[in-house]
């Protein structure tokens, strides 16, 4: 048995705070840097990474280690707090008091790729959840297709298909954004 595992059931038989740290510690960086790259605002992925660590504390007791590993399960736990997060958010006003602009052009060209951005992320998050797990793994956590397919539980070929939909589907979406 690993370290880490070793952890969890400590973790699950007496509520060790000193594994549950380590636990945490191990995975945090990673966790905060794939909240980051789908929120890009630092206060937001520390509020969501706390969300998730203390969620996967509170269900830790449900982690069956026959099923997936503790890594597949924290980042499925992730994905859904991302997404929860997602729908419940409403972008922040920027202030323009001190904000240096770049010259028009850039500054035109630079607004013009965010609301794409944007535009593309409000679309995702619209769409059921378990396609937004697959986009998200794919594209902020970027993991393989069979790594995808053994998290979600779903054959590899099927996670294929659903992603390469949806990638066609947003080309034709935003076509006229590009």
């Amino acid at each position: 048995m690993d370290q880490e595992q070793k952890w969890i059931r400590r973790i699950q038989r007496r509520s060790s705070e000193k594994d549950a740290d380590a636990l945490i510690r191990k995975y945090y960086s990673e966790i905060f840097a794939y909240a980051y790259k789908q929120v890009s605002d630092r206060e937001t992925a520390l509020d969501l990474t706390q969300e998730i660590f203390i969620a996967v504390l509170r269900s830790l007791h449900t982690y069956d280690s026959g099923r997936a590993t503790f890594r597949t399960w924290l980042y499925r736990i992730a994905t859904n707090k991302i997404i929860d997060n997602r729908r419940r958010s409403v972008p922040p006003a920027v202030p323009l008091d001190g904000l240096q602009l770049p010259d028009e052009q850039d500054f035109a060209g630079q607004v013009e790729r965010q609301s794409v951005l944007d535009a593309i992320e409000r679309y995702v998050s619209a769409l059921e959840p378990g396609l937004q797990q697959i986009y998200r793994l794919r594209l902020y956590g970027e993991y393989t297709f069979p790594e995808i397919a053994q998290m979600l539980g779903q054959p590899e070929a099927a996670v294929k298909s659903r992603y390469y939909r949806l990638m066609q589907a947003l080309r034709k979406e935003f076509q006229d954004a590009y």
